[in-house]
């Protein structure tokens, strides 16, 4: 028989850690959600009695070592996910701990978000601490004998696998617990249905199991029927495509995802070729993902260069920078490739021993262009040394090459100006540029931009938050500026087409700041990510365009605006002018269509007032996402281009 003091043991264990599981949902989303605390409860349970049981395999010393090590290891891991979550709106996955000394570049920042938080960073250490103060008076360690393990044994099996029943209850719609835990599912879902702990041994698991090595794709034909007309009336000469012999392929493949790989593609209907295409084509190319951009930075007196190229060049009015959730590098991985990110991995980092044939530096390098690009913060950060070479472009960061006053953050202005004279006098030329100034805290004493420009933002009637923003996208303002006046004074501002989205929206900001900059409530699963898309040639005729994108269809229009060869079946992506319906999709797989939006937390539909919408659309769109999804992870997974395409 257990003794009482054993039972308390176990007793204080399921507590400890059913109660992180809780405080750390409540410190990070602020909710907690009655099927994910349903699921969390039975695996802290099963989680308990597994640590129970192995501590009781030992005699009283291990016994408390197991005990008191697994609460001090949840302690840090609870503390530094939530940290890490305050930063980059995501949690980290056991492959981005290889990478942890990246982060730790931040360290001023971090430091100044574990003060900020520590109540909650002592109360995940709590059970820790209690343990160490009183475990030994109200608890024993002592080994249990085979019969009680036994017990153990089964009880573990029957908490685990009811949860997994649980699981199954639930269905197995979108982001729904099934699809999180049997398939591929994002980190910060997945943390709010099964709980911190088990989404990390999930993770664990698919990355020992190197997970996945290809996932299932369903070919257009197998997925809920199109709409009436869809694909139908498209001549080979007006399509957006290449070459490729999919038949061919198909029967000479003998691994089985490629070839279902194949079956895909094959069945895609390429998009058309229209009055867009070819508009820019010979043109120069200035190509800018902009850090922490958004609409509130674009500001007709402080920021007037933004504003004038926002509302003088295409002006899209419907246009989306979703957030995903492996890491902030993802936002310019998908505004640069056309492709979705996967997870679990750095998606930009592994596309570098892939071959890439339709990021910008490659198709513009055959094209006979200069191909540059620059970065003003480390050169090697999210191992961009590794990535951006591998898209065609000769790389400079700080550190190998770009010289500029290493500071945090450091200026686009001066990057403009240290590098512009690199390319301008080469024509033509295609540079790409990551910046770093409008980067977070959003702060007077901290950020040396937002410092630096403050006198341009002191009179404005907001918080210190949001002029401090406003004052970092000064200096972004102020790059643009320099570079189109040395494109003048070069003469070819009107054969240089400039082109800048954001990588994300800038989380760093308060929510309560972000709706005094929009001066409405910003609604969180759609709005939050409206931005706008920059496309500008000096001296143009303005186009507004109201169609939903994203930035996932950056590379497809601009391929097709400057008159490129490439295939619109092989990107996610899709030419924003081409005749194909829109399709924005987000992080958590809700979307926008030109026909309405769905919310995959609320699995609520909401159409367009008048819109014609067939019975099961949302379904339709849904089983396309999870689709495409997969379809771009096999890409970057199977180095799928490498299997169709020439270099």
């Amino acid at each position: 028989m257990v003794s009482k003091g054993k039972a308390y043991s176990l007793l204080f264990l399921f507590i400890s850690v059913l109660i992180n599981e809780s405080i750390f949902r409540i410190a990070s989303e602020g909710s907690l959600s009655i099927t994910g605390l349903s699921i969390s409860f039975l695996f802290s349970l099963s989680i308990a009695l597994g640590i129970f049981t192995l501590a009781s395999l030992f005699n009283a010393r291990i016994n408390y070592v197991i005990f008191s090590g697994f609460l001090v290891l949840t302690g840090l891991l609870f503390s530094s996910q939530l940290i890490y979550f305050k930063f980059f709106k995501t949690f980290y996955s056991l492959y981005s701990t290889g990478n942890v000394l990246q982060v730790a570049e931040f360290w001023r920042d971090i430091i100044e978000l574990g003060l900020g938080n520590f109540a909650w960073i002592a109360l995940f250490f709590s059970p820790a601490v209690f343990l160490f103060l009183y475990g030994k008076k109200l608890m024993t360690f002592h080994k249990l004998k085979g019969g009680l393990m036994t017990v153990l044994g089964c009880s573990f099996i029957i908490s685990y696998f009811s949860a997994i029943s649980v699981i199954y209850i639930n269905g197995q719609d979108t982001n729904s617990p099934y699809e999180l835990y049997f398939k591929q599912g994002g980190i910060v879902r997945s943390v709010d249905q099964l709980g911190l702990l088990t989404a990390m041994r999930l993770d664990l698991q698919r990355l020992v199991s190197d997970y996945p090595s290809g996932l299932a794709v369903k070919v257009p034909g197998e997925l809920p029927a199109r709409e009436e007309g869809e694909g139908e009336g498209l001549k080979e000469d007006e399509l957006q495509m290449l070459d490729i012999d999919f038949e061919t392929l198909i029967a000479e493949e003998e691994d089985e995802h490629i070839k279902q790989m194949h079956r895909y593609f094959h069945n895609v209907p390429p998009s058309r070729k229209n009055e867009f295409t070819g508009r820019f084509e010979g043109y120069n190319l200035v190509l800018i993902t902009a850090e922490g951009f958004s609409p509130y930075a674009v500001h007709k007196e402080v920021t007037p260069t933004l504003y004038k190229m926002v509302n003088e060049g295409y002006k899209f009015t419907n246009f989306y920078n979703p957030l995903w959730e492996v890491s902030t590098s993802d936002g310019e991985y998908v505004a640069t490739t056309g492709l979705l990110p996967m997870n679990g991995v750095w998606s930009f980092y592994k596309s570098g021993s892939n071959l890439m044939p339709f990021a910008m530096g490659n198709q513009l390098k055959k094209r006979g262009y200069k191909t540059v690009a620059y970065h003003n913060h480390t050169y090697s950060y999210y191992r961009r040394d590794v990535s951006h070479p591998n898209m065609g472009y000769s790389y400079k960061g700080i550190g190998n090459g770009l010289e500029v006053e290493e500071i945090w953050p450091a200026s686009d202005l001066e990057m403009m100006q240290k590098t512009v004279p690199e390319y301008i006098k080469t024509q033509p030329f295609h540079a790409y540029y990551m910046t770093v100034s409008g980067h977070m805290q959003y702060n007077f004493s901290g950020n040396n931009q937002a410092n630096k420009n403050r006198h341009y933002v002191e009179h404005l009637p907001f918080s210190e938050q949001a002029k401090a923003y406003l004052a970092t996208q000064v200096e972004l303002d102020h790059a643009l500026d320099y570079l189109l006046s040395r494109l003048k004074e070069e003469g070819i501002a009107e054969q240089t087409l400039i082109v800048l989205s954001a990588d994300h929206y800038p989380y760093g900001l308060e929510k309560k700041t972000i709706e005094e900059l929009a001066g409405e409530p910003v609604e969180r699963n759609f709005e939050l990510y409206k931005s706008p898309l920059i496309m500008y040639t000096d001296g143009m005729e303005p186009v507004t365009v109201d169609k939903p994108a994203s930035s996932l269809d950056i590379i497809p229009t601009l391929s097709n605006l400057m008159g490129l060869e490439f295939d619109s079946r092989l990107m996610i992506g899709r030419d924003i002018f081409s005749n194909s319906d829109p399709l924005v999709i987000f992080s958590n797989k809700s979307f926008i269509t030109d026909k309405g939006r769905f919310n995959s937390e609320t699995n609520t539909f909401t159409p367009v007032p008048g819109a014609d919408v067939s019975e099961g659309y949302a379904e339709k769109i849904s089983a396309e996402i999870t689709n495409k999804f997969n379809v771009s992870a096999n890409i970057l997974e199977l180095d799928y281009y490498n299997k169709v395409i020439s270099d």
